[in-house]
């Protein structure tokens, strides 16, 4: 079984329960969002790293009550006896540790960016509407309270409707615009609604 494999499989024990929407299937789509966008990335790239960054971003992550510490004690405890070089793990955990929009960091690397933009695009659009509605529940938000910032509908302009201007990537870019286009269509609509029962 090949480095990526062997993550995979471990990645996916570790979040296999996870209920905030955080969990393996959003991992999966991350990775797959990272190779999109690696395909269309002219300049030399460490694919590995992005593949495997794009895995761990979540593992241990802080929302889950880790540390930067905690998270690279793990990554590096499972990558110690493999084929990459040190520097290559240095570089994966640092994509785990800074990818997240709450570090609010300009990143480095070009292969950390990439990992970036195709975690933020997992938040946006349709997928990102439902993720953003179970993280809410997860955390006992309220779906909507105008009286409040901290509902589940304020998520939408306190994060979501930032990343589109974040993207590091142009295919990052084109994408999140598609998405954050469906995902105003539906605040649309949700107001629409709402309005009838006011």
């Amino acid at each position: 079984m090949n480095i990526i494999e062997k993550t995979k499989e471990y990645v996916k024990n570790k979040l296999i329960n996870e209920k905030t929407g955080h969990d393996w299937q959003h991992t999966l789509r991350v990775l797959e969002n990272a190779n999109r966008i690696s395909a269309k990335e002219s300049s030399q790239i460490d694919f590995t790293v992005i593949q495997l960054g794009a895995l761990f971003h979540d593992v241990a992550d802080h929302k889950f009550g880790y540390s930067d510490t905690d998270r690279k004690n793990i990554i590096t405890s499972f990558l110690l006896n493999t084929s990459l070089t040190k520097q290559q793990i240095e570089h994966i955990i640092y994509i785990a540790n800074n990818t997240s929009f709450s570090k609010g960091i300009t990143l480095k690397t070009l292969e950390s960016k990439i990992v970036q933009d195709a975690d933020r695009l997992d938040a946006l659009g349709a997928v990102g509407i439902a993720r953003t509605f179970t993280f809410g529940g997860a955390f006992q938000r309220e779906i909507y309270n105008p009286e409040k910032t901290n509902d589940t509908i304020s998520h939408f302009y306190t994060k979501l409707f930032k990343l589109k201007d974040l993207m590091n990537t142009e295919e990052g870019r084109i994408e999140a615009e598609k998405r954050e286009k469906f995902m105003k269509d539906f605040l649309k609509q949700f107001y629409s609604e709402i309005s009838t029962t006011t």
